[in-house]
């Protein structure tokens, strides 16, 4: 059995397939992932060089493909866009310069193969430039942080979507050189002509088991931004923002049409919510959304621990992959395996956003003037919930 399988299978797809009669799969997978425009999430016809360099490569390569109905008035506005999950390459006690490289090296494999593919906007986990430290509590892992304006990944990101032609979100641990030095969980979007075109900072840090994040960066300070490219208005919601549904809506209601989620999540922690809470933010928001989680153990030189009173330990434990696409209609795609490296194609036709809009109405009822009014009230210090209490207690 794989080490990080599930039950020794890559994916729950894979183990219901294998389990499962062909005929009751195909209604469950109707109540587990939906439709897609009365459909199921189709896959797509790859390249047979890109399927090639993943059997080579040793990477998961899968796909699908969303749909949205004809419309008369608007062609369709289909995007390739990729995620690609990666483990460390070589162990946390390698000099680190050797680690990032290897990382590097590894990630523009999958890079070169989602171009090859078509993708026009590719995002990568969180972090993805070293190993998820931050359990550890130690500074020495401050010396990964780069420049997000000229850090060794970001230029290697840089120089493969001048290649490719697409949009690269490069999330990184930044150092803010101009306000002293200050480090941040960032996600850096550039241009598919390889120009920055800005970036988001983490807006909510976890305090929850061994995430002790907050040793090392705070809460961002750049709102819920949306970047406008030539491929479409895309926003980054990185890792444990998910949690938080206000932050989702945010992106929304700045015009999103495809929210990434970047991130590196472990099994024993978030595993049950991971395949919900991509697909509810899509529905509750009528936007695409992207969910990229790292994969792999991750092993530190030193034991630590976390005030929860679990012996002291070296590692996180397994970040469980499993990254995902979910649409606007409720639907979603497969996920990539739990123990593997891999990219995910997939076509997404952004019409559906507005199609989903007008069939729900779920902006047109959302009441924002009731909540503002909640809000503004329940953040002042004399604050009182309206409980009505039974008067027969």
């Amino acid at each position: 059995m794989a080490e990080g399988s599930l039950a020794g299978f890559a994916s729950l797809e894979e183990l219901l397939e294998n389990y499962v009669p062909a005929d009751k799969l195909q209604q469950a997978k109707r109540v587990i992932y939906g439709l897609n425009v009365g459909e199921p999430v189709g896959e797509l016809q790859l390249d047979a060089g890109a399927l090639e360099r993943a059997k080579v490569m040793d990477f998961d390569l899968r796909s699908a493909l969303f749909r949205a109905a004809p419309e008369q008035m608007r062609p369709p506005r289909v995007v390739r866009i990729g995620l690609i999950q990666n483990k460390i390459v070589l162990p946390t006690t390698a000099p680190f310069a050797a680690q990032a490289k290897a990382i590097r090296d590894r990630v523009g494999q999958m890079l070169d193969t989602a171009g090859q593919a078509g993708v026009k906007v590719v995002c990568l986990q969180e972090a993805w430039h070293m190993p998820f430290a931050f359990c550890t509590r130690e500074k020495v892992w401050c010396e990964f942080a780069e420049s997000a304006e000229t850090g060794e990944s970001v230029v290697f990101c840089q120089a493969a979507a001048r290649r490719w032609g697409m949009v690269v979100v490069c999330p990184i641990l930044e150092r803010d050189a101009a306000h002293n030095d200050t480090i941040w969980n960032t996600a850096v979007v550039i241009g598919h002509n390889g120009n920055i075109i800005g970036k988001h900072r983490k807006n909510h840090i976890p305090r929850v088991g061994d995430f002790n994040e907050s040793t090392y960066y705070m809460e961002g300070n750049t709102g819920h931004p949306v970047f406008e490219t030539a491929f479409g208005r895309i926003a980054v919601n990185i890792c444990y923002g998910r949690h938080h549904p206000m932050n989702w809506q945010a992106f929304g209601m700045n015009g999103a049409e495809l929210v990434f989620n970047p991130a590196a999540t472990v099994g024993d922690l978030s595993e049950p919510l991971w395949p919900v809470e991509a697909r509810n933010a899509a529905i509750a928001n009528s936007y695409f959304v992207a969910g990229i989680n790292r994969v792999g153990t991750e092993a530190f030189p030193r034991e630590f621990t976390s005030g929860d009173g679990k012996p002291a330990h070296k590692d996180f434990g397994h970040f469980y992959g499993s990254s995902y696409v979910a649409a606007p209609d409720g639907s979603r795609g497969p996920s990539l395996a739990r123990h593997r490296d891999g990219l995910m194609v997939a076509d997404v036709d952004l019409n559906l956003c507005r199609q989903t809009k007008d069939k729900w109405g779920f902006q047109m009822t959302a009441r924002y003037d009731m909540y503002a009014d909640f809000f503004a009230k329940f953040v002042t210090p004399d604050f009182k919930p309206q409980v009505i209490r039974d008067p027969a207690l």
